[in-house]
């Protein structure tokens, strides 16, 4: 698995399998974000079967899933509500991180965070996030 920590709570990740599960809670996550459409490729997981095996191991499961269509302020404010819920860290998942790292972004402007501040932790994660700094900064406006 290829886990980026963003901060020490939040992490993102390419696709990830119902086998990673379990090491996923050995090392302290407990929640898990779908952020994939089902039937996006060929032979991804479905999002049933990475909720059943976080049940299994104890975790909570949220799916968002973000289309080629964009975000919308309901997905924004589903990822916030997520990361309130989670009593520990959570990892978000799409096919290749992206999309789960601008949804974080978005929610984190959104519930305070510097636009600066998130394109630089986007950075470190390995995420350019200038494509959404618009969007940051009109959220970050908002506040």
């Amino acid at each position: 698995m290829d886990i980026r920590p963003i901060t020490d709570r939040i992490a993102v990740a390419p696709q990830i399998q119902p086998g990673d599960v379990a090491s996923l809670a050995a090392d302290g996550y407990t929640a898990i974000v779908n952020n994939r459409p089902d039937g996006e490729d060929a032979g991804q997981p479905s999002g049933d079967a990475i909720r059943a095996a976080a049940e299994s191991a104890g975790l909570a499961y949220t799916a968002i899933p973000i289309t080629h269509a964009g975000f919308s302020l309901p997905q924004v404010d589903a990822m916030t509500a997520a990361i309130d819920a989670s009593e520990g860290k959570l990892l978000a998942y799409c096919r290749s991180g992206t999309r789960s790292c601008n949804l974080w972004a978005l929610a984190a402007t959104k519930a305070g965070d510097e636009p600066d501040a998130i394109v630089a932790m986007g950075q470190a994660a390995g995420y350019d996030l200038t494509g959404i700094r618009p969007l940051l900064d009109q959220l970050g406006s908002a506040r």
